[in-house]
């Protein structure tokens, strides 16, 4: 049963990642064409929610990029909390090469980029763009080998990239909060503290956590801390396990995360990608690519990702702190760290909070992404493809 239920979520995330392609290519063929000027009235179209003397409002990519990229992230605090207590991530020896890779798959990409930028206040704050892995994009290339790639290597890549976007939530977190509203980040406590006092009381009613749930991420919203960061609260506080009034056993958590699965991998993300891989290629010329922000991010995420993530699982495996995945090899173990250079969603929404102006590198740090994401895909699907057999 665990075994089908891995090949159905690698099997959704495949077929999300080719969505994820087809909206880029729409997204940049519309910025660099005569619709143009549509694309950027529909990425500006003003959105306003009043309640009272409350009052939201921003243009439509910030509602994307504030309020349904919220819900991604609520789904990876799902996932995160499950695997955590059930899943691949619940004992030491199921975590440990994981997360060592992950760490890796952090540090090593953020210290190229450092090593382009360090001088540059401005520039430092994208820091962390190149440390991100777009899982559904990594999955979707592994996929595309079936069988020829053990299931082990599937599941180490899955698990890595779940700690790879715990990470992220930390980074966003501690280093991209802007000025704190103590009014609001009362509301938004006393908001977590409702919600956990639902789940110590065991009510078992989604709309309740909904309810409260969209009046901690308002609070949050107003607070300076990212918005997102509301969604990954609010999943940590939903029950795993509950019982309903005739005794029956079920999953509220499962229950979430099934029902928000397709909804993220192909419209949420899908929309997210859209409205923020527009860059307009149409002034950009190869010697500003070769500045210091975009080789920054397209090194890191190209060389970065590879050395930190396969460099920190062979010592691990050889100090036998961890063991390979099972019927795998090292040069299957590179091929997947290469993949985990694909950043994509995840390094264009860390981007959006680091460079909230899209002008101010002249595009270059998306185009960046895009580069150092696509040789990642390609260089990865040819090293796996040459050493797996079936």
């Amino acid at each position: 049963m665990l075994k089908v239920t891995i090949e159905d979520f690698i099997k959704s995330e495949s077929s999300a990642g080719i969505v994820l392609i087809f909206v880029t290519i729409a997204a940049l063929i519309l910025k660099n064409t005569d619709f143009s000027p549509i694309y950027n009235a529909f990425l500006h179209t003003p959105v306003e929610v009043r309640f009272g003397a409350l009052n939201i409002a921003k243009p439509l990519f910030l509602w994307i990029n504030d309020g349904l990229m919220a819900i991604f992230f609520f789904l990876i605090g799902l996932e995160v909390k499950r695997e955590l207590l059930e899943g691949h991530l619940s004992s030491a020896k199921q975590i440990t090469l994981p997360a060592i890779a992950a760490v890796g798959g952090m540090l090593v990409p953020a210290l190229v980029y450092v090593y382009f930028n360090m001088g540059d206040e401005i520039a430092m704050k994208g820091w962390a763009i190149p440390t991100a892995t777009d899982i559904a994009f990594a999955l979707g290339i592994l996929s595309l080998l079936g069988s020829r790639v053990p299931v082990s290597l599937k599941i180490f890549l899955m698990a890595l990239a779940i700690l790879d976007d715990l990470g992220a939530i930390v980074v966003i977190a501690l280093f991209y909060t802007t000025d704190l509203s103590i009014t609001s980040i009362v509301v938004a406590t006393l908001a977590l503290i409702v919600l956990i006092a639902l789940n110590r009381f065991k009510v078992i009613k989604p709309a309740a956590y909904i309810l409260v749930g969209i009046i901690l991420w308002v609070s949050v919203l107003k607070s300076g801390v990212h918005a997102t960061l509301a969604g990954v609260a609010l999943a940590f506080t939903i029950p795993l396990r509950s019982k309903t009034k005739d005794g029956k056993e079920f999953s509220m958590l499962k229950d979430m995360e099934h029902s928000l699965h397709y909804w993220v991998a192909f419209f949420i993300l899908p929309l997210f990608a859209f409205v923020n891989a527009g860059v307009d290629l149409r002034n950009i010329s190869p010697e500003q690519l070769l500045t210091n922000v975009p080789m920054g991010i397209m090194l890191g995420l190209f060389i970065g990702k590879q050395l930190g993530v396969f460099g920190f699982s062979y010592i691990a495996i050889k100090l036998k702190l961890a063991t390979i995945p099972e019927g795998a090899n090292f040069k299957q173990l590179y091929g997947v760290a290469i993949l985990t250079g694909i950043g994509f969603t995840m390094s264009l929404f860390v981007n959006s909070l680091a460079f909230t102006d899209d002008t101010l590198f002249a595009y270059t740090d998306k185009l960046a992404i895009l580069i150092g994401s696509f040789l990642s895909g390609i260089f990865g699907y040819l090293i796996l493809r040459s050493t797996a057999t079936k």
